[in-house]
């Protein structure tokens, strides 16, 4: 039987290995859909809440399983929605290809209802970007897409106009001058750097006496070369956040996190080093590396514009990261004196003592550091965890000890509100016979969270581990953006911004026919995140936090002093709690370090 386009379309896909679709429908894409319907869940259509959702779960989806992720969405609005998404592929390098609708060729141009000049729209934020004019295009133009979004690591969209969707589809075009025959496949090459940069790389790392090493997503699959290279070295490694899963947290000279969200210990290695080996990152923030000329640098990426991006490396290496240190590691000697990882380790002891000390301190309300230090020991082995961007992630960044086996990710240098719960429904559904946990700020779980645990209501009952745990932390406050206005500004909270409306959200999740837990004080985090982690359904633990504890920083700059004692000046509305908590977690940190 003849094939119409949108049919050659979802064949193309599955041909491509595309078994999941994340979207939502409209009059813009209906011949696709038409074509999903005869498709019989091959690939399967996922029904998200909004586009934007769409797109976050095609993100995630690149990020757990390392495969192209894939979001729909019809003309006009629902093409718009998508870009939050997109954009948060595109800065974390995800392969993504999102099919969009578009209005009839003949109604273009002609200030159609919903005609929105998708080209130039999705121009910045995909490497490829395509509108079908006409049928035989499509071949051509879903193969270089799924090679382009394969070998860059970018987004890719392809514009389909209705009248396109439903003309007939030949599968070869015919054999005229200017016709194009693509096909489906891409293998990935093996990047490794020249034998003489190698060597240049080795020479840098071997002089130093202080090695610090920086480890970012690119370093995911390269655990063992990572740990191998420090142990040989004597280094410490720190982690940005997308690389959180890099590095399990029982290594000793693992100082965790990096940056506002990091450890002291990582500040401290990275003032103290005179070398540094950066793998696979683009953490953001170079203040908290060296500073220019301290320390002899090494990076290894395989994007080759990373290099040298953050801080002015001796030796940049274009290469895979796990196959590069393979390589580099034979030539590397090994550093007899442990002195500076042995004081990293002592370093991170310290650390964690104190860690524990800030989660004993009472709080008008439930302490929120304590909520993830008593999370991190209850975790399953092969969890997934996924984080929103908030005061939350601060201690999800430095509280949750990662494990081997463990994934982790979340919107990295987007850093956008939204994506935590998104993700965990993406993560169940690549891997619905592990665990998840998602947690959020309630600003976040009002922007999206809420409408996401309706998906989770209508799928969950098919995934094999129904584990699925969201933490809300209530504290009817746009926390992390309160504490930029006083720490970074200087300025007193901004109630009419900041604070947010009452929501219940454990009762809602139970009349959705999940599983909802309220926790009022730090004594009942425990039982109920055990109850959580063992129900018979996916479960939300809502937390009634102090807004007021302060997520504070690695190391505190004397103009970020004065800016929290002016916010207080200026008449912060929550200023006598907050000095109290402040104080408090203050006082834990100093007693916990003299008594080390």
């Amino acid at each position: 039987m003849s094939q119409n386009v949108s049919e050659f379309l979802i064949e193309r896909l599955r041909q491509w290995g595309v078994y999941r679709i994340y979207g939502y429908p409209g009059d813009g894409i209906n011949g696709i859909f038409g074509a999903l319907r005869k498709a019989n869940d091959n690939p399967r259509f996922i029904q998200t809440r909004h586009e934007e959702m769409a797109a976050f779960m095609a993100c995630a989806h690149a990020k757990f399983t390392g495969e192209v992720g894939v979001c729909m969405a019809t003309s006009g609005p629902g093409a718009i929605h998508l870009l939050n998404g997109l954009y948060d592929a595109k800065l974390d390098s995800q392969p993504v290809i999102a099919i969009v609708g578009q209005q009839k060729r003949v109604s273009l141009g002609s200030f159609y209802q919903q005609e929105v000049d998708l080209k130039t729209l999705f121009k910045d934020v995909s490497e490829y970007v395509q509108e079908i004019a006409h049928p035989h295009q499509m071949r051509t133009c879903i193969d270089v897409a799924f090679r382009t979004a394969m070998s860059r690591h970018c987004i890719c969209t392809i514009i389909v106009p209705a009248d396109v969707q439903e003309e007939p589809m030949e599968y070869d075009p015919p054999r005229v001058h200017g016709a194009t025959y693509t096909g489906v496949g891409y293998a990935p090459p093996r990047i490794i750097p020249e034998e003489e940069d190698l060597r240049r790389a080795a020479e840098a790392l071997n002089s130093g006496k202080k090695v610090a090493m920086l480890v970012g997503a690119g370093a995911l699959h390269a655990t063992d070369e990572v740990i191998e290279t420090a142990d040989v070295l004597g280094a410490g490694i720190a982690k940005a956040l997308l690389g959180k899963a890099a590095v399990p947290d029982d290594i000793p000279h693992c100082t965790g996190s990096i940056g506002l969200l990091g450890t002291k210990p990582s500040w401290d290695m990275m003032m103290g080093c005179d070398t540094l080996l950066m793998v696979g990152t683009s953490f953001p923030y170079s203040e908290f590396l060296p500073k220019p000329g301290q320390a002899r640098g090494v990076q290894i990426d395989r994007d080759g514009r990373r290099l040298s991006l953050r801080y002015p490396c001796e030796v940049n290496l274009h290469g895979d990261a796990r196959l590069t240190l393979r390589a580099l590691l034979p030539m590397l000697n090994y550093h007899k004196d442990r002195s500076f990882q042995q004081k990293i380790a002592e370093g991170m002891e310290q650390w964690w003592k104190m860690l524990e000390a800030q989660t004993n301190v009472s709080c008008n309300g439930v302490n929120p550091q304590r909520v993830f230090h008593e999370l991190s020991p209850r975790l399953p082995d092969n969890v997934i965890l996924c984080a929103d961007s908030g005061s939350s992630t601060n201690w999800w960044a430095r509280d949750i000890k990662i494990r081997r086996g463990m994934m982790a990710s979340l919107s990295g240098n987007l850093a956008t509100m939204g994506p935590g719960c998104p993700y965990a429904v993406a993560a169940k559904f690549a891997y619905p016979d592990r665990p998840v946990v998602a947690s959020a700020g309630d600003g976040a779980m009002q922007m999206n969270g809420n409408n996401v645990l309706i998906s989770v209501a209508k799928y969950w009952k098919e995934w094999k581990d129904p584990r699925t745990v969201f933490i809300v932390l209530n504290n009817h406050d746009l926390n992390q953006v309160t504490w930029e206005q006083r720490v970074l500004s200087g300025d007193a909270k901004f109630v009419g911004s900041q604070e947010l409306p009452d929501f219940p959200y454990a009762q809602y999740a139970s009349s959705l026919g999940l599983k909802g837990v309220k926790v009022e004080h730090d004594g009942e985090i425990g039982s109920a995140l055990e109850e959580a982690l063992s129900a018979d359904r996916p479960c939300l633990v809502e937390v009634m936090s102090d807004p007021n504890y302060p997520p504070l920083p690695p190391h505190i700059k004397f103009e970020q002093a004065v800016h929290f004692w002016r916010s207080i000046y200026r008449g912060d509305p929550d200023k006598w709690q907050m000095m109290a908590d402040s104080f408090k977690e203050m006082t834990a940190t100093f007693v916990a370090q003299v008594t080390s």
